[in-house]
């Protein structure tokens, strides 16, 4: 295939995926919310992130350390 042909196909296939817009699913995204509102109460009082570590037990252990001298 010729540069240009390949570089034709290559812009009709951008555009393409540019302007595709797929018949949306209300109900799927109504369902998948409402999904995800049950989860979040049951853990929002006990949110973390998976790579945050847990320093409380240092803050403990340390708080008499760092109180004001002045």
């Amino acid at each position: 295939m010729g540069r240009g042909r390949q570089k034709a196909k290559a812009t009709r296939q951008a555009r393409e995926m540019k302007y595709f817009s797929p018949e949306t699913d209300y109900s799927a995204l109504e369902r998948e919310l409402n999904s995800a509102k049950k989860n979040s109460s049951k853990t929002s009082s006990n949110h973390r992130y998976d790579d945050e570590d847990d320093y409380s037990e240092y803050a403990d252990k340390y708080a008499d350390s760092y109180t004001d001298e002045d």
